[in-house]
């Protein structure tokens, strides 16, 4: 059985701007966020399981983000699309549902 990281030392290795937005947002990182963030910065594909709302999106957002925000402090960001993120079909239904929809019925 491997170890889960302990939430908030995983903080520690984003970009420390990063990592402050983060802490002043949220409470502490989802138990999906903290296994998922050491696989995702050492560059690993990543598949997550987890129940809709623990965080599997935002894992993948933020690591991106923290990618991109190192990557644009060394030399200027190239003019391409960097991150794929596929998002599962029942996450993008609810989403659609959510968004969309019903919003749409109650002007």
């Amino acid at each position: 059985m491997s170890q889960v990281p302990n939430p908030m030392s995983i903080l520690n290795s984003f970009h420390p701007a990063v990592a402050a937005w983060f802490t002043r947002t949220f409470a502490a990182p989802t138990a999906a966020q903290s296994a998922a963030w050491p696989a995702l910065a050492a560059g690993n594909s990543v598949l997550v399981a987890a129940p809709t709302g623990s965080g599997k999106t935002f894992a993948a957002f933020l690591t991106a983000i923290d990618q991109l925000v190192k990557e644009g402090l060394a030399a200027p960001l190239p003019d391409e699309t960097r991150i794929v993120y596929v998002s599962p079909l029942k996450a993008l239904s609810n989403d659609i549902q959510r968004n969309l929809d019903a919003p749409s019925r109650h002007p």
